[in-house]
């Protein structure tokens, strides 16, 4: 027999489709259910790759996570990732089967991946007592529904009931609710089964008479009111969020200044892709880190990080193009710290030669590394495990890019000359002993007396994150309802709203 399921809708992006069905599953597990997530399809540059070497969606990763499972393919079938603003590299199953506009995706190429999808959900149903899905954007982007293989298109085929999040910090919460229940087709409303209210701030009594309006105008109710939580660190799809210590640094923020302090200045380059590796960094105590794109923001920086890019040439250019580029060849000159990770890494070498991604040819790069990359047809997608600055690590690669390394001190299978290191692994800084070692050799060579706190442990604090979203769910969520959901699917009889119906 099949185990039941959910699908987590949101009214909008960043509503907190991630967080909820994290939530959810991690509230799941603690009552002894085997639980998995699911997303069938996910717009994201950052990702992570299996132990069977698939390529998915970090957010799914960090779901399985959740549930206390291992992350696979099958839970995140389909993968955007957007090199533009109108095509993306489609990966499926794990691998990248070609780049794709927008029109092209949602023109054909979307409804043949729906087999594909469901036959991975059924999988997941097959194995687990439950499966909890997370849609995309909103359900209720009406010229996508006939290609949909992520939200009402997965609910009606899975028969799944329907949970749709709406961020109430953004205003307008119950016309999100309203009007995206009354836009859907009757055959996909009558699988919506009612609301939760995220980031409330407040006395949730003033909001009461509302969710009774909102009930007498839909005839659906609401499951919950999660508060406003700071600090609720997960991976995520796309912003510039350093999840572990709560603190989203933007330009404009200026680090705190003390010897005992480092700061870390990470270049907000285009197409950004994991720029959770930072987040390990944001977990230590006395660390700040904040996105840049000025020069001048480089200044004061003991620690400059060059992140991973789905345009490595298009980054190259976008650093000249903002005096950032300069800023990086004298801090360079000075040994001044910098640390360049995949695309990033490329960038600091000597040339580039690209007739995959960009098709640019050979660039000259920022000459910061003696290494020479090519990038192939084929990608990289590892789990390599290794030793650096005498402490084990363990990491991730994804990657068209081929390094070819002629110099300098080896470095996770890239490089280091003086204060600058490059290399393809993400993920290398969550292992606790090397981030330790490399943040002291940061302070030395920014002359800073900071010295890394002993027992900050990556892992744990991801779990204590991971159990306070079980518990805004277990506390602040109906779990009884949402388990009777979860098991009989919809309630029979849910009202037909026809827009304007108010």
């Amino acid at each position: 027999m099949s185990g039941g399921g959910l699908l987590v809708a949101g009214t909008t992006s960043d509503a907190g489709k991630s967080v909820v069905t994290a939530g959810i599953c991690r509230w799941l597990v603690r009552q002894g259910v085997r639980v998995a997530p699911f997303k069938g399809q996910n717009m994201s540059l950052n990702s992570f790759v299996t132990h069977e070497g698939a390529e998915i969606g970090r957010a799914q990763a960090m779901q399985a996570q959740a549930a206390r499972v291992e992350p696979t393919a099958l839970m995140n079938p389909v993968l955007l990732k957007p090199g533009s603003d109108r095509s993306s590299q489609v990966v499926l199953m794990g691998k990248p089967v070609g780049e794709l506009s927008a029109r092209g995706y949602h023109g054909g190429r979307q409804r043949e991946l729906m087999e594909p999808v469901l036959d991975c959900l059924q999988r997941l149903r097959d194995t687990y007592d439950a499966v909890i899905c997370e849609g995309a954007g909103s359900p209720a982007e009406i010229n996508l529904r006939r290609t949909d293989i992520v939200n009402m298109g997965i609910a009606r085929a899975a028969r799944f009931p329907v949970l749709v999040v709406g961020d109430i910090d953004r205003g307008g919460v119950f016309a999100q609710f309203f009007g995206t229940t009354a836009l859907l087709a009757p055959e996909d409303q009558e699988l919506v089964a009612g609301y939760l209210v995220n980031k409330f701030r407040g006395d949730v009594t003033l909001l009461e008479p509302g969710l009774d309006m909102l009930l007498g105008l839909t005839g659906r109710r609401t499951f919950g009111v999660l508060p406003y939580a700071h600090g609720l660190g997960i991976d995520e799809e796309d912003g510039l969020r350093v999840s572990l210590r709560g603190a989203v640094r933007e330009s404009v923020v200026a680090p705190p200044v003390g010897e005992d302090v480092l700061r870390v200045a990470v270049c907000a380059v285009p197409l950004m892709s994991n720029f959770t590796d930072v987040d390990a960094l944001a977990a230590e105590p006395g660390v700040v880190v904040r996105f840049v794109d000025r020069p001048e923001e480089l200044t004061d920086a003991d620690l400059v990080v060059v992140p991973g890019t789905r345009g490595t040439v298009r980054a190259l250019a976008w650093l000249r193009e903002r005096g950032l580029a300069q800023a990086l060849v004298r801090r360079a000159a000075e040994g001044r710290p910098v640390l360049g990770i995949c695309g990033g890494f490329q960038v600091l070498g000597e040339r580039i030669e690209d007739d995959v991604e960009s098709r640019a040819g050979e660039v000259e790069a920022l000459g910061l590394l003696p290494v020479r990359v090519r990038f192939a047809p084929g990608k990289t997608l590892a789990r390599p495990v290794g030793e650096a600055l005498g402490e084990p690590v363990e990491g991730y690669e994804i990657h068209h890019g081929v390094a070819e390394v002629l110099g300098g001190e080896g470095f996770l299978d890239g490089c280091r000359v003086g204060a600058v290191w490059g290399t393809h692994w993400h993920g290398s800084l969550e292992s606790d002993g090397f981030r330790r070692a490399f943040l002291r050799e940061v302070a030395r060579a920014a002359g800073r007396r900071f010295v890394p706190a002993p027992d900050t442990s990556f892992g744990t604090l991801r779990e204590e994150q991971l159990d306070r979203l079980g518990d805004l769910i277990e506390e602040h969520a109906d779990t009884d309802a949402l388990w009777k959901l979860i098991e009989q699917g919809a309630p029979a009889g849910l009202p037909f709203v026809p827009p304007g119906a108010p």
